[in-house]
């Protein structure tokens, strides 16, 4: 495997980030690969945006993963700021690579690069793989999450 770039996303990258959204039977439910425009209308308001950063990781020029990682200062915790890590995916040909693990790592250390005290994640209680990756990684599971659709 090649070199590994992670760097901001850019409107080129929109379709390869998509595909990976709706490249599981979640997103296969609730991502739409054939209009791309509402996802195009969201890279240029979270890049307008310096607490969004949405990255893509790039090998050989190609798009191999994306998160998304949020940055919000706050007051409780004393005053502390968190980063909300979202919107991980892998291509499927390099799940199983450390791929992922390379990506977790950069918005680690990212957050720690931009103050945060803490950082958290949500996982659809169906990926049970992805939870043990992400204990792996040193993330616990303390507490419940709660979602309201609009």
């Amino acid at each position: 495997m090649g070199n590994l770039e992670i760097r901001a996303a850019v409107t080129d990258d929109i379709p390869a980030v998509v595909g990976m959204l709706a490249d599981d039977p979640l997103g296969a439910q609730r991502e739409s690969p054939d209009d791309l425009s509402p996802y195009l209308a969201a890279l240029e308001r979270l890049s307008g945006d310096p607490n969004q950063h949405v990255v893509v990781a790039v090998r050989e020029a190609r798009v191999v993963g994306t998160l998304q990682l949020t940055v919000i200062p706050g007051l409780s915790r004393k005053g502390a700021t968190r980063s909300i890590i979202e919107g991980v995916r892998i291509h499927a040909d390099e799940r199983g690579s450390g791929l992922g693990t390379q990506l977790i790592e950069w918005a680690i250390d990212e957050s720690r690069r931009q103050g945060c005290q803490l950082v958290q994640l949500t996982s659809d209680a169906t990926r049970t793989d992805a939870h043990r990756f992400y204990e792996r990684l040193g993330f616990t599971a303390s507490h419940v999450g709660f979602k309201l659709s609009l």
